[in-house]
């Protein structure tokens, strides 16, 4: 029931009454849930003129969306994660999400990010899922990371990318990172879902936040627009995409320390990304290198991330 209620706030302060009303709950019931999702880390409002959010909560009743990214979004105050979240109501017999839907959270318990390290959440970080149905081609699926760092970049309206899914401040610091998990069958991808998750107004030690590039900006703003661009980006050609992202990248031209299957650990000069967005590494020996996963380390200024 806390769920349904969180579903009807908006920015507009609403009555007790009003919205026992609407859920078929007494006005004490209405505070008791609200006590709940406040616990939860919702920023709820509750003032004389009523129960609201938090101007700026990206919750559906706050959101200006201009796409069709986001039509369908749940919003909660605490999950597990939002990738399992999503991945569940994709699932759904009866009313499953559809492309381009979006679970939000103001909290996560078993928040995850590449290679199963934990993604922390709280108090100014915006963390959500957005579900891509396929088919999708297998060779399709490295450059989503690369086409969602794009976007990212263009919504923020700075920054630059580490390949293949950090965005770093001019300091180097993490902004935000990018986990895409695909469900493959066969040669394609039945259906993939993206976790992006920003540092708006808080970040956790060594990190950066977003603010200090879109002043004043609220999560609900950065949301809409980050999910406008991730529209036009992961549908943009891929030629499009990998020169967009060489614009703005941090580690073309960077010394890098990687690791190879059965070659241990490697250092050499990030040249390029080849057409499916893998890293092209030249050595000190005059080889080039392709490194399609795994972790790239910054060597430098600006450090590793």
């Amino acid at each position: 029931m806390s769920e349904r209620l969180l579903q009807l706030l908006t920015a507009v302060p609403q009555s007790g009454d009003d919205l026992g009303a609407a859920l078929g709950l007494s006005r004490v019931s209405v505070h008791a849930h609200a006590h709940r999702l406040r616990e939860q880390g919702v920023p709820l409002q509750v003032r004389r003129a009523g129960y609201a959010l938090e101007p700026g909560t990206p919750a559906p009743g706050v959101l200006a969306l201009r796409g069709g990214f986001g039509r369908a979004l749940r919003y909660y105050g605490e999950t597990g994660s939002t990738q399992d979240t999503l991945r569940d109501w994709a699932a759904d017999v009866h009313s499953p999400a559809l492309h381009g839907a979006v679970v939000v959270a103001e909290r996560q318990t078993a928040g995850r990010g590449r290679r199963g390290r934990t993604w922390q959440t709280g108090t100014g970080n915006l963390v959500f899922s957005v579900l891509l149905r396929g088919p999708l081609p297998l060779s399709s699926l490295p450059t989503l990371p690369l086409a969602a760092g794009v976007a990212m970049q263009r919504a923020v309206g700075g920054g630059s990318l580490k390949w293949p899914n950090d965005l770093l401040d001019a300091q180097g610091r993490k902004l935000a990172g990018i986990l895409l998990e695909a469900e493959l069958r066969g040669e394609e991808a039945r259906q993939a879902v993206l976790g992006i998750g920003i540092n708006v107004t808080e970040a956790p030690q060594g990190a950066g936040t977003v603010d200090h590039l879109r002043p004043g900006v609220t999560r609900a703003e950065l949301l809409a627009d980050v999910l406008a661009e991730l529209e036009h980006w992961l549908a943009a050609p891929g030629p499009e995409v990998l020169d967009a992202w060489r614009a703005v990248s941090a580690t073309l031209g960077q010394p890098v320390r990687f690791e190879l299957p059965g070659q241990g650990h490697l250092e050499g000069v990030a040249r390029d990304v080849d057409a499916q967005g893998s890293l092209l590494v030249a050595l000190p020996d005059g080889r080039t290198v392709t490194v399609g996963a795994g972790d790239v380390e910054l060597i430098g200024q600006l450090g590793a991330r």
